[in-house]
């Protein structure tokens, strides 16, 4: 069983198991990393068989930029699809299906002989390196849960990031020693062995997904994937991508479809139960957000001078594949140290601010470069690019990992990855408008003034992040990954792993007396508040708590307990009722994500409504600030006693549960039916507060309580 703070599945973890000792060791995250680095080293190791793609196929260098954009836009596209995928299915299953795509992938692509053939490689590529990293989060989250972590694991969040980021700076330093040596197809040839490797240590180091593979009808899989937000999240991000591909040339049709379809999402996602693209969410968690925009400017910026400098180095310069591959050298091992340094702190602010600063000054120095600059003042130039990659990357997932709601991170490590993508694409147009007109000084200085004004953007949006300060105090002042919470007191009793059970009595705080703790199902109203979809995207395993609440509700139907579905919703005039003042509610109104009406504000459909229970809408937090008299409706049944559970914890939970003991009901809290969007804040509920006011149990506890009333 869970512990009480606990809101994962008791299947769950008996099934994947907790580990023992080091739960990071070596045969879990070494394929992780190497998975998460097969779509960083194809995106940068590419750069330096441009010149020999073009020569061998007869066709212009500029034609080939397609590579890199086919690559970026397929990934932008895939990474989010890949996270959703492995929330649905099994992060375990996902990983592996995309590295089996790659290899297929690399077969292709050493076979090909036309560019068409490529394009359909790296494609290929992109659609299966994009599973690693989202299914790597959700993998290392999984099994930071397991292990009891409360902090991030940020020496493991660090090794990942420090393979993706690293072997973007040095992987044209390998190819151009792969292409130097075997020839351009070594660029694609090279997947096939590292592929298999990669899907060899994940079937002998990462466990099987516990959970079965549900797919159902194939509308009701298409509800839950949310397909239509995909399909329409790649459209406008393909009319964006032929946009920017066109550069210096405007397409203005396609900018205008590009605007179109992304209007159309926003509408789309705002209805849909589970979206795709949580457009609520990023209204609303805008740290979550900013971390977005960061990250996508700030590779936008170290991926202009990986494209443009590498470009320029051996066109204006002179020097081979290999000599410029191996001038970034410095940049790759840079990468890898920052990463690594940043990865040891707590704190993401002043690396962030750093990293924005380093971006600054590595663009004013561009802007000196030229072709009488010595080879040694080239290589620190991109040394400091090193330096901002590393340290941004790292601080960068390190916020995500933070911010983004457990259950959704497969979705957000993707949608990460992406934004990432879309300023490599806008890289990609920046360099190709300025070396437009051939490969020159001059073109590499408007490139620098470019990055100028990105590095300048970056540098305000993080030193007026508040919110980067309050995550610090926060993340600093808790224990190290890998121990529990000690609480504030160390306990001569036995550590407790699972909620009370019902040979647990709960003192009375006034007289000092101990009760039992049983219940009459005729005279107890079960309370499942706030189940509905607008509110489950924001908890830890959503799916977990939502069974356990079915659980309870069988229990009820079966015992004949009475049941009230409880639900948040704002009417018109609720909505015009709320005034400015009031936090929670006015940010409500304001964004429309609990109008009455939508499928994001009803009851979750596994949860069906019978013909004699009772549905309140409520209009605030606390389940009796309803549009029903909900007093009035338990005292004509005669209950006395009630069992609640509901999302979250710190909202409809606490207020319902302190407002029903001041009027004096017998209370129970179903601990495993109950879940918050921070843990921590869960498992002080749990512990600290609720067990004054009622008793803490689980969904096992039900049947064995209404018999000893009996």
């Amino acid at each position: 069983m869970p512990s009480a703070g606990d809101t994962r599945t008791p299947e769950r973890i008996s099934e994947a198991g907790a580990p023992r000792g080091n739960p990071f060791g070596a045969r879990f995250v070494a394929p992780l990393y190497l998975g998460a680095s097969l779509n960083p080293v194809n995106s940068s190791i590419i750069a330096t068989a441009l010149v020999a793609i073009a020569a061998a196929l007869h066709i212009p260098v500029g034609d080939t930029a397609i590579l890199i954009s086919s690559l970026y836009l397929t990934s932008a596209l895939a990474q989010p699809a890949a996270g959703r995928l492995a929330e649905e299915f099994g992060p375990r299953r996902i990983f592996v299906a995309g590295i089996t795509l790659v290899l297929a992938a690399g077969i292709v692509g050493s076979l090909a002989h036309s560019l068409t053939a490529l394009i359909v490689a790296r494609v290929l590529i992109g659609a299966g390196t994009s599973a690693g990293y989202p299914a790597a989060m959700l993998l290392i989250r999984r099994r930071a849960e397991q292990a009891g972590h409360e902090a991030p694991p940020r020496e493991v969040l660090g090794g990942l990031s420090i393979t993706g980021a690293a072997t973007v700076a040095v992987g044209p330093a390998i190819g151009g020693l792969l292409i130097g040596w075997a020839g351009w197809r070594a660029a694609f040839w090279i997947n096939i062995p590292v592929a298999a490797i990669a899907l060899f240590l994940a079937l002998a180091g990462i466990a099987r997904d516990p959970d079965p593979v549900r797919f159902g009808s194939p509308r009701a899989l298409a509800s839950r994937i949310d397909l239509l937000g995909m399909l329409g999240f790649g459209g406008s991000l393909t009319a964006l991508m032929v946009f920017l591909d066109a550069l210096p040339r405007l397409e203005w049709p396609a900018l205008a479809a590009a605007l179109v379809l992304a209007a159309a999402l926003v509408g789309w996602e705002l209805r849909a139960a589970q979206p795709f693209l949580d457009v609520r969410l990023l209204v609303a968690n805008g740290a979550l957000t900013r971390t977005y925009l960061r990250n996508g400017l700030t590779l936008m910026g170290t991926y202009v001078i990986l494209y443009g400098l590498t470009q320029w180095l051996e066109v204006a310069r002179g020097l081979s594949a290999y000599q410029a591959g191996l001038m970034l050298m410095p940049m790759g091992v840079l990468t890898a140290l920052a990463a690594r340094v940043v990865s040891r702190r707590a704190a993401v602010r002043w690396p962030l601010i750093a990293c924005a600063v380093l971006l600054l000054v590595g663009a004013v120095a561009t802007l000196f470069v030229g072709s009488g600059t010595p080879i040694a003042a080239v290589i620190c130039v991109t040394a400091v690019f090193g330096l901002t990659s590393g340290a941004g990357t790292v601080a960068n997932q390190t916020v995500l990992y933070q911010e983004a709601p457990a259950a959704a991170l497969g979705t957000a490590s993707g949608l990460l990855r992406t934004f990432g993508y879309i300023g490599s694409i806008a890289s990609a147009a920046i360099t190709g408008t300025a070396f437009h007109r051939g490969v020159s000084d001059s073109g590499l200085h408007s490139i620098a003034w470019v990055l100028v004004a990105i590095s300048a953007l970056v540098l305000v949006m993080t030193v007026l992040d508040r919110q980067l300060a309050r995550a610090d105090r926060h993340h600093t002042n808790q224990p190290p990954a890998g121990a529990r919470n000690p609480g504030p007191a160390p306990s001569t009793e036995p550590t407790r792993t699972e909620p009370p059970r019902t040979e647990s009595r709960s003192a009375d705080m006034t007289t000092g007396t101990h009760t039992a703790p049983a219940l009459d199902p005729a005279r107890t109203a079960l309370l499942l508040m706030d189940f509905q979809p607008v509110v489950l995207g924001a908890v830890p395993d959503p799916q977990g708590v939502l069974a356990r609440a079915g659980e309870a509700l069988a229990w009820a139907r079966a015992h004949g307990a009475h049941v009230v579905f409880v639900r948040v919703a704002l009417a018109e005039k609720d909505a015009a009722a709320v005034p400015a003042h009031n936090k929670t509610f006015s940010q409500a109104v304001a964004s429309g994500y609990l109008t009455d009406g939508t499928a994001a504000t009803a009851v979750h459909e596994s949860l069906k409504a019978g013909e004699d229970d009772l549905t309140v809408r409520k209009t605030r937090i606390s389940a009796f600030a309803s549009d029903t008299d909900l007093r009035a409706e338990l005292r004509a049944r005669g209950v006395d006693t009630l069992v609640l559970a509901g999302l979250s914890t710190s909202g409809v939970v606490l207020t319902t549960l302190r407002q029903a003991a001041d009027e004096d009901y017998r209370l129970f809290l179903l601990a495993d039916a109950t879940a918050d969007p921070d843990p921590e804040v869960h498992r002080v509920l749990m512990e600290k507060v609720f067990p004054h006011q009622a008793e803490i149990i689980s969904t096992a506890d039900l049947a064995a309580l209404s018999t000893a009333a009996a």
